[in-house]
This record gives structure tokens, sequence and C-alpha cells, in this order.
């Protein structure tokens, strides 16, 4: 699992400190903040974040003269949920990306209207600095596909309904016809008529990294799981492969774009 932000864990250390030098106890300092005792250890602890209103609370309790306070300006909220931080970790550590995606095209292969487009219809809405952090985050991360030395292998896999949805357009089609002509990346098609019943399960991702350590992941709308569980990833492998049989082969999967994007003119 991914450390908390350095930030964090330096001040929820310095709030337990200097609350422990004041003899002022946790459930003290929560009252005051209006927050719970464990949250408040969670906090000292690094695993959340301290808050503006803590961190002015306990500088007056501690009477810290400014000295806890002074972290605000230094403290910011990562640019994704934790349970995407974890992922994108082991990610900069692969050697190989298998991925299957059912509803959408996969973040490494969106062009930048789709990934704006979708970003931005985020359910609840996003305010305006969150979404150009995540658009940056996600271009960033696609530097995997032409910035690393060696390079890594990738094979994706999508549902036909992915490529129809209404937010993929002709320059989305043509973007991924172009990703599919690198040589380390392989695109296929998993077309209705060849759909089974696990392809409307959710996307899945298998990861090796450069230790070979392998890692399933696998993603809902309000849960998502990393695991290297090997039962886990035996079963995310074997799907994985099942659904790679059923798929059109990647010249296949080639025509197959190439007829939509001659839909779009």
């Amino acid at each position: 699992m991914s450390q908390s932000p350095v930030m964090w864990r330096f001040s929820g250390n310095q709030i337990k400190r200097w609350r422990t030098k004041a003899n002022v106890s946790r459930e003290q300092l929560a009252a005051a903040a209006n927050y719970s005792p464990d949250t408040i250890k969670a906090m000292e602890q690094g695993v959340r974040m301290p808050t503006p209103r803590v961190l002015d609370v306990a500088d007056e309790l501690c009477e810290a003269e400014g000295l806890l306070s002074a972290a605000k300006q230094y403290l910011s909220r990562e640019k994704f949920p934790k349970r995407a931080q974890d992922f994108m970790e082991r990610e900069r550590e692969a050697i190989s990306f298998w991925s299957y995606e059912a509803g959408l095209i996969p973040g490494l292969l969106q062009t930048d209207a789709y990934m704006r487009s979708l970003i931005e219809s985020h359910v609840p809405p996003l305010d305006e600095a969150t979404v150009e952090q995540r658009i940056e985050g996600r271009v960033e991360r696609q530097a995997m596909l032409t910035g690393r030395t060696p390079p890594v292998a990738f094979a994706f896999i999508l549902y036909e309904a992915a490529l129809r949805a209404p937010l993929v357009d002709d320059a989305q089609l043509r973007h991924l016809l172009a990703m599919a002509e690198l040589r380390h990346v392989v695109v296929q098609v998993l077309p209705f008529e060849r759909a089974i019943p696990i392809a409307g399960m959710g996307p899945m991702i298998l990861l090796e990294t450069v230790g070979h350590e392998r890692f399933a992941y696998t993603e809902s709308q309000f849960i998502s799981d990393m695991s290297a569980d090997p039962d886990i990833v035996r079963r995310v492998t074997e799907r994985l492969s099942i659904l790679r049989a059923q798929a059109l082969s990647p010249a296949e999967s080639s025509r197959f774009l190439e007829k939509m994007t001659e839909r779009h003119v």
C-alpha cells in the first residue's frame, strides 16, 4: 500500500508532540475542534490530512505560537482518491499491463477531448481545479505508453459497448488505431456477437512489476480493489484469458475500428 503524503505524517506527528508536551489529551483536542478522537488519531498518524481547523485549534490549545497553524499552507489534498493511488503506484512499476474495459475507453488510451468530457461529467460535479488536476494526472500516466525504456508490454481488450458510447468520436477511434500500431501495444475488440457473461462484470487489470510481483485490480462505481492474493490474481488471469480468446485478433480489431470511423464520415 502507498504511504500517506509526507506532510500529512509530519504535521500529524507535530500535533501529537505539541499536544503531549502541553498535556492536552486527544479527547480534549477532538472536543475543541469538533472531531471524534478516532479522527484526531488518524490525523496524528498521517492516515488523514490534518484540517486547517484542527491545526488552528491545536495551535491555540498547545500554545504553539503559530508553529502548528503554519502547516496549513503546505497541506493540500491529493489529485486522486486514495483508492486509486495504490494502483497508480504499482502501475508506474509495471513491465506488463493487461486490461479489459466494458464501458469506457481505458484512461491510458483516451484523447484529451474524451478525457475532459468524462471527467467534467463526474457525479457529483467536481470543481474546476480538481477537473484540471485529474486531467493533468491522466496525461502524465499516458506517458507510460511512449516514454518508458524498455517499453511496457500493453494488452487492451475493449468491449464493443465502450466504443459505441456517445462520448466516443472519430478522433478517439483514430487514436485507438494509432496506439494499436505501436509495437508494444495490443488492442483487441470484443464485439457484441462474441460476448460472454463475464463481459458485463466490469473492468479488470493485471499488472506485473519489475520485481515480478503480480497484482489484480478491479473496480466498480464505488469500490475498487487491488490484490496480490494468488487466488484472485489467478481468477483475473483466467477471465482475461477467456475474454482475449473471444475477442477479435489485433488485425481484425483494427479493421473493426476502421469500419467504425468510416461510418462517422
